[in-house]
């Protein structure tokens, strides 16, 4: 119940803040922006409340700025870099709840990281309210630096925290990758392969120490040669496997920091007349629709892919409303929870 005689206005006290509203309506300030700015995805019930809540503190959201920012439907715009299956699930995560708010999405591509700050000022230039950036372009120093010192609406898809002031959404992908080795330390395995992920992603790194971290708790004893690099594509995945398969005492089981990589690796297994999961262990992460495409269907990590982009929408659309009402708005580093989830593609090693 809200209490109308509550009003923050008068004299020596601060005015009402969206937030203010948020929190005296129990919803969150999205919410409130989208009651005041009209939208229709708003339950009467809810919209009822947030109205005797900005009627009880007195909140006056600033008119011109929202006139201004109503004037045409907000535009949002996602880069990326290359196209695959974790690109497609963060635009159709994005086009679901950009549609919620009835504004605009706009997904451009950028092969080259060395260009991707001269995109992302064109984007603004050109009149996108907000950009969603995906790896590995979120993570590209020269994006990082003009987001923050053009003060930009935007939100990076990353693991982990790469600046304060820029707000990011992601999964604790260390302590993924650490649930995983440790999941096939504990099925029995002693020689864990790894195939890391691009270098210019964040979450390569998270992932890569989750391994090693789970080894040492494990009481393993570190083998570098047990570890090799790709580039999240499938090729990447083949010779990583090649590399892995080739050795004198081979793994008995590879965890590759993607599915695509993953499905690599049960083709070389197979190319090796190895039989997947009793010779080798093969195990993945995001579970992309290809993890349980191919066969033995792949354990590996659950991602939350289109709620990650659902999320950083949210962000961008609260960040826009709180700057068209004239107000500030603190970073936000969002964690998601993921999950492992097992198939056929992993059991115990040959006695």
């Amino acid at each position: 119940m809200i209490d109308r005689d509550s009003k923050k206005t008068g004299p020596g006290k601060p005015a009402p803040t969206l937030k203010d509203v948020a929190e005296l309506a129990g919803v969150s300030a999205m919410t409130v922006s989208r009651v005041i700015t009209g939208n229709p995805s708003v339950r009467d019930s809810t919209r009822e409340r947030v109205l005797a809540a900005v009627e009880a503190t007195g909140y006056s959201p600033n008119v011109a700025a929202r006139h201004l920012a109503g004037a045409r439907q907000v535009r949002l715009a996602m880069i990326y870099a290359q196209p695959g299956a974790y690109i497609a699930e963060l635009m159709f995560g994005g086009l679901e709840q950009v549609r919620r708010h009835n504004a605009q999405f706009i997904v451009e591509k950028c092969p080259d990281t060395r260009d991707a700050a001269t995109e992302v000022a064109r984007l603004i230039e050109e009149g996108a309210d907000g950009l969603m950036i995906a790896p590995p372009l979120a993570n590209a120093p020269a994006v990082l630096d003009y987001l923050e010192s053009h003060d930009v609406p935007a939100v990076v898809i990353t693991s982990g925290r790469v600046r304060e002031r820029v707000c990011s959404v992601g999964v604790d992908a260390r302590a993924a990758a650490f649930e995983m080795t440790r999941h096939l330390a504990d099925l029995g395995h002693r020689r864990i392969g790894f195939i890391a992920g691009h270098p210019g992603h964040a979450t390569s790194r998270h992932r890569l120490e989750g391994y090693r971290e789970a080894l040492s708790q494990a009481g393993f004893a570190a083998d570098d040669s047990l570890v090799a690099e790709g580039r999240f594509t499938y090729r990447s995945g083949l010779e990583a496997a090649e590399k892995l398969l080739g050795l004198d005492e081979r793994p008995t089981a590879i965890f590759a920091s993607n599915d695509e990589m993953a499905a690599a690796v049960v083709a070389s297994a197979i190319r090796h007349g190895l039989d997947v999961p009793a010779d080798l262990s093969v195990t993945g992460f995001d579970d992309t629709p290809l993890a349980s495409a191919i066969w033995p269907p792949l354990t590996t990590i659950h991602v939350p892919i289109a709620d990650l982009a659902k999320a950083a929408i949210e962000l961008l659309m609260e960040k826009i409303a709180r700057r068209a009402a004239g107000e500030p708005f603190d970073s936000r580093h969002d964690t998601l929870e993921y999950a492992l989830v097992r198939r056929q593609s992993d059991g115990p090693p040959r006695a």
